[in-house]
């Protein structure tokens, strides 16, 4: 298989999944850090769990869907799961909405968290936050995995851009015990938001059974119009100073 191939589908889902990943890894450490250890730790397996089974679960699903329905099912979602991603980014960088700040986050759900008195041994409240985040981030990383993937035949490849993803996160976590606010995630979501929405255009148009000039290498052209009006949007979007 041709490497550009395989870059075109595991660096979406390594970028995807990062940003994903270090936002229930902020939630986790909170977790942590004001509940217990050993609360976050039952919540986060937990989530996993049931991660995992959600995976075993679509992965027979998968092959049992005609290729063309899957790719225009895939791109439509993937368009607008991406679409939204980029929305928000252009409204960041246009200065209109907050950055997304993860070491506010931190302390704001270690706050939350604080108010309430932590049980003696195992406890509840933090264990469910802990597994709250790591299935609401979890599900999405899952999402993204199958649909780069599958519609190419590339999910091994999408799948270890994924797990390079999280044991880059987790290894940082564990070093930090804190929030990874150095991850630019603000700018990771604005090129996640891109390559998303370029892989939906592409894959619509091959559920649809349309030739794309280039096969691909058409994904470059259309990745880069994004990338073009993204920026215009955001020159367009801020405020003027007077």
């Amino acid at each position: 298989m041709p490497i550009g191939h395989i870059v075109a589908t595991s660096l979406p889902a390594f970028l995807a999944s990062l940003v994903e990943f270090v936002e229930a890894l902020t939630i986790v450490l909170a977790v942590g850090v004001t509940r217990g250890w050993r609360s976050a730790g039952v919540g986060t397996v937990a989530g996993v769990a049931v991660l995992a089974l959600a995976v075993v679960a679509l992965g027979p699903l998968l092959r049992t869907i005609a290729i063309a329905a899957l790719q225009l099912v895939v791109g439509i979602l993937l368009l607008f799961f991406g679409m939204r991603w980029l929305r928000k980014a252009i409204l960041r960088y246009a200065g209109i909405i907050a950055f997304h700040d993860e070491a506010k986050i931190f302390e704001r759900e270690r706050a939350s968290l604080c108010d309430m008195s932590p049980a003696a041994s195992l406890d509840t409240l933090g264990a469910i936050t802990a597994f709250n985040a790591v299935v609401v981030e979890g599900l999405e990383v899952v999402f993204i995995v199958i649909a780069v993937g599958a519609t190419a035949g590339t999910l091994g490849y999408a799948s270890a851009g994924a797990a390079l993803a999280g044991g880059v996160v987790i290894g940082a976590g564990l070093l930090a015990r804190g929030p990874l606010s150095r991850v630019p995630e603000n700018a990771l979501k604005f090129t996640v938001g891109i390559m998303l929405s370029g892989f939906g255009v592409f894959w619509t148009g091959e559920g649809l059974h349309y030739a794309w000039p280039g096969d691909e290498l058409s994904l470059l052209g259309i990745v880069g119009v994004f990338a073009l009006t993204a920026l215009l949007g955001v020159a367009i979007a801020r405020p003027r100073t007077t």
